[in-house]
């Protein structure tokens, strides 16, 4: 893929940009690579005054970071002023809480003393997706940096603007040049990266193709890896539960970022006793929502990404309308310039159907209904798929059985599925590996290191 903004909602090629060349690659390497012979031994509260500024900067230009990720990937302008603000969060979060999350852990043993020491790898290489152009970064790059970690990112190819305006950032913020890097290159030149013996470890938020790619690339170096993949997460409504919040969240939880979100609620697994009623509803609250412009505050659905994305939508949604799927709403592209779909909802859709266990990644919400609980719960985990549920009942042994039983990397009841810097973040199964946010995010790429002393 060419590396270019690509205004999604009319097609229109905005800007290109010339990847970097290997001596370029090579040099950023080495500069990362200096850097962080010196950045690890900063005190927390020097590299903590640089994340502050960070989200200073990040709060004072929200309205013209924001715009840009809309440009290049469609994400309607009040929510990415959300996704830049969400960013400030997390730089002020882990500027705050790093040097307690890492300080040296004292374990009693038969020594005078022991204890953990907890100390950055290195050069950590991030791969990150369009999705959240602004966020999947920073929830990396604050736990990673603020452990005394240098970064370097290649960014999805259709965001190149996003990409190289987080670099200027760090750079505004105070942090040394080679803390933090944007390497415009491709997808198998990342994965060869792994190769390098400068690289220490890797992370990445996409598709499962691209996480097996890099993850068998550092497999074979020996190298530590994080990877938030995809998701097809179920939205459990039980017949005890508060259904008019279920429904106004159920929006929400499926359409943000147009529908392009691997946390979104993908699979309404609802009970037999009120699935017709809050199947209608919710496809009379689609039909409401406003498609179009995504720079207008007005606007609830903007574009796709990318044509291919449109595409693959398209073709999802015929296949399972041809193995006897029903349409509640939407269901066909919209006959105008740019990536657009509207929200869709389909039900009455069997095992045998492709769309019982593929993640759609964009407006389409799968209806299923269930007489009770435990067919809920084995619906929800048939599935390859393991990142968030989400589960809506007020009877407190439901709830906690829903807890326990449920195969994901996190359960939210009673409120849609998202992620906080306050708690760790990441799937099971192939949604992948490893954490991301709270104390178990900072821990991924630093060595615990076993003190013993007579």
């Amino acid at each position: 893929m060419a590396i270019a903004t690509i205004n999604p909602a009319n097609g229109q090629t905005v800007k290109t940009f010339t990847p970097h060349t290997a001596v370029e690659v090579d040099a950023k390497l080495t500069l990362a690579t200096n850097t962080f012979k010196s950045f690890r031994t900063l005190p927390f509260s020097q590299r903590g005054e640089w994340f502050c500024n960070a989200a200073d900067i990040l709060e004072q230009r929200q309205t013209e970071l924001a715009q840009l990720m809309t440009l290049e990937m469609g994400k309607p302008i009040k929510q990415a002023i959300a996704e830049v603000n969400k960013c400030a969060l997390v730089c002020r979060f882990y500027a705050d809480k790093a040097e307690e999350f890492l300080a040296d852990e004292r374990v009693k043993t038969d020594a005078s003393q022991s204890f953990i020491a907890y100390q950055p790898l290195g050069v950590i290489l991030a791969v990150m997706p369009w999705n959240f152009p602004f966020w999947q970064v920073f929830r990396f790059a604050a736990p990673a940096l603020m452990a005394g970690n240098v970064g370097l990112l290649k960014h999805a190819s259709n965001v190149p603007q996003c990409a190289l305006a987080i670099a200027d950032i760090f750079q505004q913020a105070g942090f040394p040049e080679g803390a933090f890097q944007t390497l415009l290159i491709g997808g198998k030149e990342a994965s060869a990266l792994m190769a390098d013996d400068r690289i220490q470890a890797a992370t990445l938020t996409g598709s499962e193709p691209a996480g097996a790619s890099l993850a068998s690339a550092a497999a074979q170096q020996i190298k530590k890896t994080v990877l938030e993949l995809g998701g097809s997460d179920p939205f459990i409504v039980l017949e005890d539960a508060d259904l008019d919040e279920a429904l106004n969240l159920a929006v929400p939880a499926r359409m943000q970022n147009n529908g392009q979100s691997c946390i979104a609620a993908k699979r309404f697994i609802v009970q037999e006793s009120i699935a017709a009623t809050f199947f209608a509803k919710l496809a009379e609250k689609f039909q409401a929502l406003n498609i179009g412009d995504p720079t207008l505050e007005t606007t609830d659905i903007g574009p796709l990404a990318t044509p291919d994305i449109l595409q693959d939508i398209i073709e999802q949604v015929e296949q399972t309308l041809a193995a006897g799927a029903t349409c509640l709403c939407g269901g066909k592209a919209l006959d105008q310039p740019g990536n657009y779909y509207p929200p869709t909802l389909l039900t009455e859709i069997t095992p045998t159907s492709p769309a019982y266990r593929q993640e759609f990644f964009g407006p389409v919400a799968l209806g299923f209904t269930v007489k009770n609980l435990e067919a809920a719960i084995a619906l929800a985990n048939d599935i390859p798929f393991g990142l968030g549920a989400s589960a809506w009942t007020n009877n407190p042994e439901a709830q906690q059985w829903l807890i326990r039983e449920l195969e994901a990397g996190a359960v939210f009841i009673n409120g849609m599925t998202k992620s906080d810097p306050r708690i760790p973040f990441g799937g099971i199964k192939r949604s992948g590996f490893g954490r991301e946010l709270g104390r178990m995010g900072i821990l991924e790429f630093v060595n615990a290191k076993t003190v013993w002393v007579k």
